[in-house]
């Protein structure tokens, strides 16, 4: 038994009034992976789950056709069109434009799901999704380990996104993947056992990538690299076993965990610190935040300033420790200008009890603040530290 291709003229001419039966599959959508055929005309008794002979059969484009008896399967079709069934033919295996390597699979796997040849008792028609199946969405639930050479550390990550699969081996996946009583099958309604499996070979993967030397970083964007990679973690269980593989991966996005996130943070730190212009302005900001704070220190803004005073020549010291090279080597620089050109003291300086010649609000070396100007009283009665009286303008005695 099997079907025929029904000639062109008999879907519209007079023949089409003599099936007995046409049978069309239910709806399917984007998410659905297999539904069951059901009778749209009937001419015949219309017995349920025997499809009459003679009945025509409708296959529509990116569809596998099965015709099943009592769990067998007796003919199937991958080409749209009509075909009608008799029993009376031999299996036709309509494989369409399938390829070479799929329609070998598909022929080792009818001989072993396939009724022999026996009469039929109870027939059914099947269809499965030949379409890509998209839109399948995944999370880590647990952070995945991943070391990165960049960082030198193992790191922790965790990826959320969707993948898509396709049914590559139709009566492969029918057999090990649909449940023998369903009618329609979603992929979300057997998705709980694959997408275990699924973020199984997703760590097996990423750590691959982190074995390649890939930063962590760019995982994010490696989905086409990552979806080649799940393939072949796949391949076994999923192509050969269940028919169908791996088509793509989507990352939409990736997120650390606390102590990767400090380590990023750090290492990205102590990099830009070796710009010698992004630590200059770093230091001029913490010295800006240190006189801001030390204004309203509880003990009086002189102690803050002090206070300041000291702390920057802590930090110097520890800076010149770490980077003595450095260090010595722009005092060399300093030296080598300075014996070539003295300068002039620039305008609004100021000489430190040390020595040194600063122009800002606390000395370059030993960090003391810059002496308060003198008061004094004019002869109008107000006091001043400027040239000239903020009251009525005289000029400082």
């Amino acid at each position: 038994m099997g079907i025929i291709r029904a000639a062109a003229q008999a879907v519209t001419g007079t023949l089409s009034d003599q099936w007995k039966e046409v049978v069309e599959p239910l709806n399917m959508d984007d998410q659905t992976v297999f539904v069951k055929g059901v009778v749209r005309k009937t001419g015949g008794s219309g017995t349920k789950d025997v499809i009459t002979n003679g009945s025509v059969i409708h296959v529509y484009d990116n569809q596998f056709m099965m015709v099943v008896d009592g769990g067998k399967i007796v003919d199937y079709s991958s080409e749209p069109g009509y075909f009608i069934l008799d029993n009376s033919s031999a299996p036709s295996l309509f494989a369409g434009n399938l390829s070479e390597g799929i329609k070998e699979s598909l022929n080792d796997a009818f001989r072993r799901f396939s009724f022999g040849g026996a009469t039929p008792m109870s027939q059914k028609v099947f269809y499965i999704n030949l379409q890509e199946i998209k839109g399948i969405k995944f999370g880590t639930r647990n952070p995945i380990n991943y070391f990165d050479n960049f960082y030198n550390a193992e790191l922790f990550l965790r990826a959320h996104g969707t993948y898509s699969i396709k049914i590559t081996n139709p009566l492969l996946f029918y057999a090990e993947a649909v449940p023998r009583n369903a009618e329609r099958v979603q992929i979300t309604d057997i998705n709980t056992q694959y997408l275990d499996e699924f973020l199984q070979a997703l760590q097996t993967s990423i750590n691959q990538m982190s074995a390649d030397g890939e930063r962590i970083s760019f995982v994010a964007s490696k989905g086409r690299e990552l979806s080649k990679y799940m393939a072949d973690t796949l391949d076994e269980d999923w192509k050969q076993q269940r028919g169908m593989e791996i088509q793509s991966v989507a990352i939409a996005s990736i997120s650390y965990d606390e102590n990767s996130q400090k380590l990023i943070q750090m290492r990205n730190q102590g990099a830009m610190m070796q710009d010698p212009s992004i630590r200059e302005g770093y230091v001029q900001s913490a010295v800006a935040s240190g006189l801001e704070a030390a204004g309203s220190n509880p003990n009086g803004a002189a102690a803050g300033y002090m206070g300041i005073g000291l702390g920057m020549q802590s930090a110097g010291s520890m800076m010149a420790a770490t980077s003595a090279a450095n260090a010595q080597q722009m005092q060399a620089q300093q030296q080598a200008q300075q014996s070539q050109q003295p300068q002039a003291a620039p305008a609004g300086s100021w000489t430190c009890s040390c020595g040194a010649v600063n122009t800002g609000k606390f000395c370059s070396e030993c960090g003391a603040p810059k002496p308060a100007p003198a008061k004094w009283i004019c002869s109008c009665g107000a006091e001043n530290t400027g040239k000239f009286c903020s009251e009525c303008g005289a000029p400082r005695p």
